[in-house]
């Protein structure tokens, strides 16, 4: 079944980069190609930093391969999947968007309807074209809400295994599908849903605000992975350290050039999501009689929930406005 979703979802992708790319107009991909003869746009740092939430949230996901790592039977093949996934995303990515430049120009590819890429094939082929996307696009949401559903549930499941999260997230059904997780997150996911309803909210605030709050991961990851790389833990007697330093390094800052471009707004919002997660924390290192927080994790604590108090104060004010 995977393999059917998976192959309707890319088919009318590679069937749209073959007939656009046959299609393509070099006069029209070159004109106005810095974007500067259009004042709206600013200039190119301003419109790079303009995409970086976009950027990240289709990428979101790739990693999704190490979370169900627990359950694949070679170690071997969850990096395999990760960088495969990453490398396809990005060529597809970038053929879309480029060869798209070569069919219409800028100010007629922004005056699209969402999918736009309906509206490109559309005027290379005719009405069929659009047709085929938005058939292509319904098949790719339900695959993305099942995969979704599946990582969703799965993050707290594993959390709860190791005494990151209270152990009533680990329970599981007698098929082994963590049914307390899987229950809760969707409930979770359709209260913002009905949030998102009432506060007239649009999809791109949706994943404006879950890229933001993956941010803080991101970095925490990267410079985990930097920290290791310099004290050499769990690294062999002369193993090489040069190379995950310098990916540890590169993925710090990025993360950290991605926060200075989510700005202020979606970032406060996080810390509202974030600080309710305090609870949790406190209930999960009970249950194993460990030790809360140390000075500094107090201190931290406490200033996250300064800052999302802070921030429910602004939007409730209306000074900020996430959704």
């Amino acid at each position: 079944m995977n393999v059917i979703v998976t192959v309707a979802k890319i088919a009318p992708i590679v069937l749209f980069v073959g007939v656009v790319g046959v299609a393509f107009k070099l006069d029209v991909w070159s004109l106005d190609f810095n974007g500067l003869g259009n004042a709206d746009l600013g200039l190119i740092t301003a419109q790079v930093k303009s995409t970086m939430m976009v950027t990240l949230w289709v990428f979101i996901g790739i990693e999704g391969a190490s979370v169900f790592s627990g359950r694949a039977e070679r170690r071997k093949d969850i990096a395999v999947a990760t960088v495969l996934g990453f490398f396809t995303c990005l060529a597809l990515y970038a053929l879309v968007s480029l060869l798209s430049l070569g069919i219409l120009s800028q100010p007629e590819l922004a005056a699209l309807k969402n999918p736009s890429m309906a509206g490109v094939l559309e005027a290379v082929v005719g009405p069929w074209g659009a047709i085929l996307i938005n058939v292509a696009l319904v098949v790719s949401v339900v695959g993305a809400f099942l995969s979704w559903t599946l990582l969703a549930a799965e993050i707290p499941h594993v959390a709860a295994k190791d005494g990151t999260m209270p152990k009533f997230f680990g329970r599981e059904s007698e098929r082994g599908v963590p049914s307390t997780s899987l229950l809760i997150t969707n409930l979770l996911v359709q209260a913002f849903l009905v949030v998102t309803l009432f506060a007239q909210s649009t999809y791109q605030a949706l994943f404006y605000i879950a890229s933001a709050a993956i941010l803080v991961p991101y970095i925490f990851s990267g410079a985990y992975a930097a920290k290791l790389a310099l004290t050499g833990e769990s690294y062999e007697s002369g193993e090489q350290r040069a190379g995950p330093l310098f990916a540890g390094l590169l993925a710090t800052v990025y993360g950290l050039w991605l926060v200075y471009a989510a700005g202020p707004a979606y970032l406060f919002m996080c810390a509202i999501l974030y600080a309710p997660g305090i609870i949790f924390y406190v209930w999960a290192r009970r249950e194993t009689s460990q030790r809360v927080f140390h000075p500094v994790e107090a201190a931290l604590a406490a200033a996250l929930v300064a800052v999302g108090i802070a921030a429910a104060y602004l939007i409730w004010n209306g000074s900020i406005s996430p959704l």
